[in-house]
């Protein structure tokens, strides 16, 4: 059975040692009502119910606020001072009302801290499932938020509540989980408590080098001078260790300790309980050692001190040592008043664990009554065991269900890091899919290109052909003229004028007859020069009309395929013998396009088609009055982009002038048109 006594040491430690809240400072500083009212409150100096009354006003103002993180903040200041002042019950309303106003916050933090509160809460009251329960929520939150320090935190106040209900395996293995989230927090306070605690349970577990070694793991730790003096951290564990001294039957050891606990600076003002606990027990030492030097005026000393302080737990214990002191020395009323004191205020408060202490001091002392005594104590050992084994199946079903959503969490976040994982493979495949569709896009743009350039070469080639025909033609028309001139119209001219050279002295009517008919020839090589004239005028003509005539070749083909009614104006003084054929072949490419777009999109009903030179400016315009469509968007068609390559080319401009139901109109504008 654990001894009752060393638990409640560490539950002391634990909740004395962190007094919840901290001062806000000088009042005289305080610039608003609602700071000094806190500041009151916390002040150990003054009245509780002044400082019960001061905290009750801040909590006025403090509700009327809105729920944000200042405000949540301050509760908690007024729901620690309510603890401190050993308000249990206000205590647990104002945390109530933070874990209300958190959850609607959605502040997981300030829930957890609520979480832990209330486990605080339940842990004083000795309710261990409740604040066991409360504890595993609070660390749970926490480790949503991976905060590795109230985690920790946590682990070590459950190893608390399983130390005081003898599941010391369990609290074992909770501070070590403890020490792992302290890992990469190096808090010395925390770390100290972890110790502390399991130098308590391998004492209960009579593992006494174990306990031995972690109770001076915490007093190394206690002489860094990292933890605040006034917790009498070293003192405390110098109890403890004492105390191990003791079981192990070492009193000499123990008194060692005891007396160098109660030489700490200021440990009655600072702890007076732990002073009360280290008299007590030093008292119990030398009584074990037969030294009674200061006896029993040591365990009336601690007495007084515990119940000033209304501790209950050790004003038992103290009894107990008296009766026992007073047994040895065969004083057996005395001894015999103690125990039955001491019984009494254990079983008015309903602490077992001491009734069954006070029930086997009695049966000792009162041989008469022995057998009543032990039937007792075996009754509530039995009920306390079962009671005991209850809350123990109680907290391992909390771990195991606290496990269980851990387990259910951790899938949870498997499955949405598995529909992450799958989601950016899906959105990768989506993005390849579309990189190499734009890319055969781009693929079959630059073989229509190609395709278009070879068809240009073709078109041009086929027109250098032409040319070529048209130049032999032409070849063979000049020497025919020439042949022409030359064999005919020079030969009858020489004729003629050597005819009427010889008649110009002549004036008989035969010469003068002559001379009308030489001059009537004349008239005919007139007219045969003429023919010869206006034939190569049509030649000129036909060269001229070659480029327009495949445009009106290609106007005559649109106008069977569309409805719309196309108009071809052309300028006469264009020169097109003299323009590059790049330039006429791009011409007649966008051309092609243009009426293209007009089948596709434009339902037009009239189309123009106009060639002018203005100036040294050849001007190109296609126009219709079809559905139009929004020339300022960004994005353009191939169609477009190939019309503005082609201008580029030649160093053109494409104006495009085209609006929403206004229809279209393409201008192209050739500066300086090239020469062949």
């Amino acid at each position: 059975m654990k001894n009752p006594f060393i638990l409640f040491t560490v539950f002391l430690l634990l909740f004395s040692c962190n007094q919840k809240g901290e001062k806000l400072g000088n009042v005289t500083k305080a610039k608003d009502s609602l700071s000094i009212y806190l500041a009151v409150a916390y002040d150990e100096t003054k009245e509780v119910e002044v400082r019960r009354d001061n905290n009750y006003k801040a909590l006025d103002i403090i509700v009327g606020q809105s729920n944000d993180s200042m405000n949540r903040k301050y509760l908690f200041d007024v729901a620690n001072r309510f603890y401190n002042m050993n308000d249990l019950e206000g205590y647990k309303a104002i945390v109530q009302k933070i874990e209300n106003n958190s959850r609607s916050a959605k502040d997981t933090a300030s829930v957890a801290k609520s979480l832990s509160y209330i486990g605080d809460y339940y842990a004083y009251k000795s309710v261990s499932d409740s604040a066991y329960l409360n504890y595993s929520k609070a660390a749970e939150l926490y480790s949503l938020i991976h905060d590795d320090f109230n985690i920790g935190r946590m682990y070590l106040n459950k190893a608390m509540v399983q130390t005081n209900e003898s599941d010391l395996l369990g609290s074992e293995s909770s501070v070590f989980k403890a020490l792992k989230h302290f890992r990469n927090n190096e808090d010395d306070k925390m770390i100290y408590e972890a110790n502390n605690i399991l130098g308590v349970v391998y004492n209960e577990l009579k593992e006494y080098p174990k306990s031995i070694e972690y109770h001076q793991k915490a007093i190394s730790i206690a002489e860094k001078g990292k933890i605040d003096v006034t917790y009498q951290a070293k003192a405390t564990s110098l109890n403890n260790l004492g105390f191990v001294y003791k079981n192990m039957g070492d009193h000499y050891e123990a008194v060692e300790k005891f007396r160098e606990g109660l030489s700490q600076k200021n440990l009655f003002r600072d702890k007076t309980f732990i002073y009360a606990m280290l008299l007590d027990n030093l008292a119990y030492s030398k009584f074990k050692l037969n030294d009674t030097h200061g006896l029993p005026g040591l365990f009336y000393k601690s007495l007084r001190i515990r119940d000033s302080l209304k501790i209950i737990p050790g004003i038992i214990i103290n009894e107990i040592h008296l009766s026992e002191y007073y047994a040895h020395q065969k004083d057996t009323l005395m001894a015999m008043d103690f125990a039955k004191s001491a019984y009494k205020t254990a079983k008015d408060n309903r602490i077992y664990r001491d009734v069954l202490l006070t029930l086997k001091q009695l049966t000792v002392i009162n041989k008469a009554k022995s057998a009543d005594y032990s039937a007792e104590y075996i009754a509530i050992n039995d009920s306390l065991q079962q009671a005991e084994r209850n809350v123990r199946n109680k907290l391992a079903r909390i771990e195991f269900e606290t496990d269980e959503l851990i387990i259910q969490k951790d899938e949870l976040v498997e499955r949405n890091r598995t529909i992450i994982y799958t989601s950016v493979i899906i959105i990768f495949i989506g993005l390849l899919l579309f990189v190499i569709r734009t890319q055969n896009s781009k693929n079959k743009e630059l073989l229509m290109r190609q395709d278009q350039q070879k068809a240009n070469e073709n078109i041009y080639n086929l027109m250098l052909s032409q040319q070529k025909k048209i130049e032999e033609v032409r070849h063979a028309e000049k020497t025919r003229i020439a042949q022409e001139l030359h064999d005919s119209i020079l030969g009858r001219l020489f004729g003629t004028r050597l005819n009427l050279d010889s008649l110009n002295k002549k004036t008989d009517e035969d010469s003068v007859q002559d001379r009308y008919n030489y001059i009537a020839q004349l008239q005919h090589i007139e007219q045969d020069i003429r023919e010869i004239s206006h034939d190569l005028s049509n030649e000129k003509n036909a060269m001229t009309n070659n480029f327009v005539a495949i445009v009106k070749d290609l106007i005559n083909e649109q106008e069977k395929l569309i409805d719309a009614e196309i108009n071809f104006n052309l300028d006469a003084s264009i020169e097109w013998e003299l323009i590059d054929n790049d330039i006429k072949i791009n011409l007649y490419r966008i051309l092609q396009e243009a009426f293209q777009n007009i089948n596709k999109y434009a339902n037009a009903k009239h189309v123009g088609i106009s060639i002018l030179k203005i100036r040294d400016v050849l001007k190109f315009i296609i126009e219709d009055d079809g559905v139009g469509f929004d020339a300022t968007k960004k994005s353009k068609g191939i169609g477009l982009r190939n019309m503005e390559s082609r201008v580029m080319s030649f160093n053109g401009t494409l104006n495009i002038i085209a609006k929403k139901g206004e229809g279209t109109q393409l201008e192209i504008l050739v500066p300086n048109p090239p020469k062949h």
